[in-house]
């Protein structure tokens, strides 16, 4: 991770920062809005963050969102992102995380997969358009 900036961190209530909302924008057309609840965000300075929300009575997280600056993709930064919130998340107590994503999406599939994520289900026409989505876990070591 040399080179890159300090990751940040923001819990429930924070609103994110200007450059996480043009990220988000840029990535998923919407912003995210002010986290909530058990929503808690990781990233690197204006260049990638992460969208969890935690549930610690069931020592699970789910991966809400996560977003790479599109000119610094394909440099491991999005697997050092999810690398360094696993860190914490089993720091904190987190087992298992979550996430669904697109079917079409390759590129975050491959991610995950290479980041030790296995595919545990499937959800028929979950996102607006019908497209499926593909559901992973992956178990933490406390």
């Amino acid at each position: 991770m040399s080179g890159r900036n300090p990751i940040f961190h923001l819990g429930p209530g924070s609103e994110l920062p200007a450059w996480v909302e043009v990220l988000d924008r840029a990535c998923f057309g919407e912003p995210w809005g002010q986290l909530s609840g058990q929503e808690q965000a990781w990233g690197f300075l204006d260049q990638a963050f992460a969208l969890w929300s935690l549930n610690a009575v069931a020592a699970e997280a789910e991966l809400l969102r996560i977003a790479v600056d599109p000119s610094l993709r394909g440099h491991g930064l999005g697997r050092a992102l999810l690398e360094a919130c696993e860190t914490e998340m089993s720091r904190v107590g987190i087992t298992t995380l979550l996430l669904e994503v697109r079917v079409s999406n390759l590129a975050a599939r491959a991610l995950y997969e290479a980041a030790g994520w296995k595919q545990d289900g499937l959800r028929k026409a979950y996102y607006k358009n019908g497209e499926d989505a593909a559901l992973y876990r992956k178990a933490l070591v406390p």
